[in-house]
Order: C-alpha cells, then structure tokens, then sequence
C-alpha cells in the first residue's frame, strides 16, 4: 500500500511541475478557497487566531474574509512549493528577490566563517528559504525538519527536498549529524520558530504562548549570529525573502537568556505577521490553553 501511495503521490507532483507556476498559483488559491469551506475544524482553528490577535480592530466580517484569502494564500504556497522544487535557480529567479543578504558576503581567506542562525517562520511559500543556498554558496545552508510519520508521504516530502544543495536533518534522528556539521562552521542553519513547542512562556502579538528555545540556545552554544528571516507574498507566484537585523545574543560581554532572545525573535516574526497578516500559517493553534 505504501509504494501505490507513493508512486500516487509520485505521479501528482510530476502533473503539477509540468504545469506553468502562475498557474500552479491560480490552481493552488483556488483549491484553498474550496479548503476553507470545506474543512470547518481548520477554518474554526484560523478564525480563533485572528479573532484573539485583531478582535478588537476588525469585524467579524473583515476576519473571515482575511481567514478565506490566508487558506488561498495556503492553498497557492503548497502548491507552488511543489512546483519550485523541480526549477532551477535561473528558473525561480524571475519569481524571488532577496533583501538584506548583502552583510554575508564571503569573507577574507583564511579567515573562518562564523555559524548564522535564521529564526524563520510559516510565511509565504517558506518551502523557498532553501534557495538562500543559491545566493550564499559560500555558507552551507541547512535545515531541522520532523518527519512525517506516514512512510510513503515522508519519502515524497524528501524527494521535494534537498535539490538545491541545502541540507536537512530529521529533528530526532539527525542530532549528532547536525552537531557534527554544526563544529565544523559556516553552516547557515534554520529553524522555525513561530510554532508552539516546550520552552518558555513567551508573548506572541500580544498573548503567552509556549515558545521553543532551539533558535536562542543552538545560537549561543555555537556561538552564531542570529537573525530572522522572512518571505513575503509580493504578487501571484512572486515572493520576497528578507533578512531582519541581527538580534543580540550577548550584551556586555554575557550571553543574554534564552528566553530574553525568544522575546526579541518573537517580536521580530510578529511585525512580520502585522505586515501581512495573510501571509502567515493561521491554521496552527498556537495559543493553546
């Protein structure tokens, strides 16, 4: 049953890349519009969340409307990663412009490159984050992911992967692996930091939450600069990825604490969400009680 799953799946993701990506875009925004009537337990999820942050700023209206266009903005971002993975850099480039990567230019020879953490998000087609490989060939780009526990879709969600050169570690598997690579420098690692997990009780746009330290704690154990990082819908198919500033791990001369280093990477993902608030992953419950 797996290899029929799998070679099902196989023959979906051919049909989508052999498409045209702003169709793929039209086709995605459409297939969330339909997901939003269609899946009341995940448009509850998304209308709670935007009700806690922006109650008190919109209607009821106005937050089902921004809940209807954040499951096409979904429904495109899927759609499109899968699409994206097949393409070249020269392919995707036209559809993808980078701001703010200028201060990681390669340094002088013989001198080592420090570890750069990336704080990163569910924003936009966040599949693309991987293509910061193609502008810094210099550093190795790499990544933690969780694998999905059926077998067939984790093989598919693999082979989408890793195309480019970037490197992905399996969160409960990879540890030593990534520690391993993590010693030897010049790894720019992302983590996704916008979803709840075990560490702190942190505000996120105004309301506690539970908030994962991993950015904070493998920043200062490897002693890496930490920034987060952005991508931004710009149009139908066109996006944006944008390094913020540089968030301070030590002051004084002292690491600061973790959770003092969460507060500011939660602020900086939570401008981003009032940037755009369609533009981030709704869907997630991340103010559990």
């Amino acid at each position: 049953m797996n290899t029929l799953i799998y070679w099902l799946g196989r023959a979906f993701i051919t049909c989508v890349q052999a498409l045209p990506l702003r169709l793929v875009a039209r086709l995605g925004r459409l297939v969330g519009g339909f997901a939003y009537c269609l899946t009341a337990r995940y448009r509850r999820v998304a209308v709670n969340n935007l009700t806690l942050v922006f109650g008190n700023e919109k209607s009821p209206g106005e937050i089902r409307l921004l809940a209807r266009e954040n499951f096409r903005r979904l429904g495109e971002n899927y759609a499109c990663a899968i699409k994206s993975a097949a393409m070249n850099f020269e392919q995707i480039r036209p559809h993808l412009e980078f701001r703010g990567f200028e201060r990681f230019s390669p340094n002088h020879p013989g001198t080592p490159r420090p570890n750069i953490l990336a704080a990163v998000g569910h924003f936009g087609n966040f599949e693309l984050y991987a293509r910061v490989q193609d502008i810094v060939p210099h550093y190795q780009v790499a990544t933690t992911y969780r694998g999905l526990k059926h077998p067939a879709a984790d093989r598919l969600l693999r082979s989408l992967r890793g195309q480019n050169g970037s490197l992905f570690f399996e969160r409960r598997a990879d540890g030593e692996k990534l520690r391993e690579r993590m010693n030897r420098g010049g790894v720019f690692l992302g983590l996704l930091a916008d979803q709840s997990s075990r560490g702190a009780h942190i505000p996120f746009l105004g309301h506690d939450c539970n908030t994962g330290l991993a950015p904070a704690v493998l920043a200062l154990r490897y002693d890496a600069r930490l920034f987060s990082i952005i991508c931004y819908r710009t149009g139908l198919a066109q996006w944006r990825i944008e390094c913020e500033e540089e968030i301070r791990t030590r002051e004084n001369g002292f690491p600061r604490s973790s959770e003092a280093i969460m507060r500011d990477v939660n602020d900086a993902l939570g401008k981003a969400v009032l940037r755009d608030p369609a533009n981030w992953f709704w869907v997630h419950r991340r103010w559990k009680d």
